[in-house]
């Protein structure tokens, strides 16, 4: 049962991973496709200008990556007026047509859908791939949870979003039922002539908005990965020093820049790139029903029939819609499922790869008892100072302590061996971060945890421990860490290819003195070489 309770949860992680992925191809494709859709407004108020929409797309995403790097806190407040100006609008603009032809609300009657797929059959299926989109977004509340909470997100659906979607899509109905040329694009065409280039406008405003929670998104989904050990570190800027949340990814931010432009100038219209959006979501909507169903019986504790049979209401519902956007992968879904693979292909590359590292160096190295031990029998050499020397693995020797040993013969008179942990919760309160172990002749053992949304200072929690004996003056101090240089191999481990993947990620990952703030001044790297 112990064993069967391991797999489950292993295959429970993986599909989480592979969800997780899909959100990256989704922060690619929203913005591309939301901008693309508000631009194409100008074809209904100018045809003329119709060469010029995927080039201004281009430059409206190109600059706004470029100011991801300022955050959003200092445009953070226009987001929520023009959000609700953007909402009123679609609200005025359907209601004259809602009121015009009432019968258009009778289309919330089931029976017309069941009536509708009987009479199409098959054809009725794959519609639901095209009506999918108007669910498209929901996926990525996520973001604002972290943000604003339950309840805000709970009354600004129901009192703003909710009443402003059914008005604009009813009257979009009630206007293709007097107006039925008006199908290439009924939003732009059933606004007043005088007010589409307003409504380009807004609607261009919006749709940056809305991509910009799926950047933000991604960013934090990044910074997680990295705490958790599922990606290389990477260098993560703060935006903002009232929010930590708020963080800035370089790396990640040219990545979905060069992805969103490349759709758009690959798909050139949103119409061709809603095959992708499609597959993206309705495939991470199937995978969090599954975790939800998780959630049900290990955390919430419901009983095994009761979860099973709301997770697999759910699940007829988003197998539905997934099945009916499967038949869009020539068209352009298989973008998220490329973009997914590759993603999930190189977190569990660097989780595997970085506990075969580990392995490979525990199965080297002395226990620090008996580590001790041989430094009281051979005396060497004592400078004055600390030297604090990291590794993952707490009461291990790091190699680096025994490549300093045996080259340069002498050791400090105080040695901290520092581990720093990431906790399965998003903060650690600052009184619970630091454990300290005293193991005689000068030696400290040091463990240092941090939740996986925070970014580790380790000067900053070395300097804030106030046991007594231990101290450490920054000034004195000198920070020494390993620098392993992965050789692939035919050991057994990973295919080759991986270890090769793996080692081409860990040369590239940023620099460690860096990821946990060490003064560069007062930091030593010695390399190590293992084999995998």
């Amino acid at each position: 049962r112990g064993e069967q309770a391991r797999r489950s949860r292993r295959l429970l992680i993986l599909v989480g991973l592979f969800g997780t992925a899909l959100l990256y191809g989704d922060g690619m494709i929203t913005p591309a496709i939301s901008v693309l859709s508000a631009v194409e407004g100008i074809r209904v108020a100018t045809p003329v200008l119709d060469p010029y929409v995927v080039p201004v797309a281009v430059v409206i995403l190109v600059g706004l990556f470029l100011i991801q790097r300022h955050g959003t806190g200092t445009v953070g407040s226009i987001f929520g007026p023009v959000m609700i100006l953007w909402f009123t609008t679609l609200a005025l603009l359907g209601l004259p047509y809602v009121i015009a032809n009432p019968g258009i609300v009778a289309a919330v009657v089931p029976t017309h859908a069941v009536r509708f797929f009987l009479d199409n059959g098959w054809n009725g299926f794959l519609t639901l791939g095209s009506v999918f989109l108007v669910v498209t977004g929901s996926e990525a509340l996520y973001a604002d949870m972290g943000h604003f909470g339950k309840t805000p997100i709970e009354l600004s659906w129901y009192v703003v979003v909710f009443p402003a979607l059914v008005l604009t899509y009813f009257g979009q109905g009630a206007f293709l039922l007097t107006h039925p040329e008006g199908i290439t694009n009924p939003f732009y065409l059933m606004a007043p002539t005088w007010a589409v280039w307003p409504l380009v406008v807004l609607a261009t405003a919006a749709t940056i908005i809305a991509s910009q929670a799926l950047i933000s998104g991604a960013f934090s989904l990044t910074m997680q990965a990295v705490q958790l050990g599922y990606l290389p570190r990477t260098r993560i800027l703060h935006t903002s020093a009232a929010e930590a949340g708020q963080v800035y990814i370089p790396a990640m931010n040219w990545t979905l820049m060069l992805a969103a432009v490349g759709l758009v100038v690959g798909f050139r219209s949103s119409t061709a790139l809603a095959a992708a959006y499609g597959v993206a979501v309705a495939t991470t909507m199937v995978v969090t029903t599954l975790l939800i169903h998780s959630v049900m019986r290990e955390r919430w504790r419901w009983a095994t029939p009761v979860a099973a049979a709301v997770a697999a209401g759910f699940l007829a519902v988003d197998l539905g819609y997934f099945g009916a956007n499967l038949f869009k992968i020539p068209e352009g879904g298989w973008f998220p499922l490329v973009v997914g693979l590759g993603i999930f292909t190189l977190m569990t590359t660097w989780k595997t790869g970085r506990e075969l590292l580990a392995a490979r160096l525990r199965s080297g190295e002395l226990t620090v008892e008996r580590f001790i031990g041989s430094v009281a029998e051979r005396e060497p050499t004592r400078v004055p100072g600390t030297a604090v020397y990291m590794f993952s693995q707490a009461f291990r020797v790091p190699p680096a302590l025994l490549a300093n040993l045996r080259y340069n013969r002498v050791l400090h008179e105080t040695v901290v061996l520092l581990s720093v942990n990431v906790a399965d919760v998003p903060r650690v309160p600052p009184a619970a971060r630091a454990h300290v172990w005293d193991l005689g002749l000068g030696f400290h053992q040091v463990v240092l945890d941090y939740g996986f949304m925070e970014e580790p200072d380790v000067p900053a929690a070395l300097a804030a421990i106030t046991r007594p004996g231990f101290g450490i003056d920054p000034a004195d101090t000198i920070y020494v860490l390993g620098r392993e240089t992965v050789l692939a191999t035919e050991r057994p481990g990973m295919a080759i290819w991986r270890e090769k993947l793996f080692a081409f990620m860990a040369r590239n990952a940023s620099n460690a003195a860096r990821f946990f703030r060490l003064p560069s001044e007062r930091s030593l790297e010695i390399g190590v070489s293992v084999e995998i």
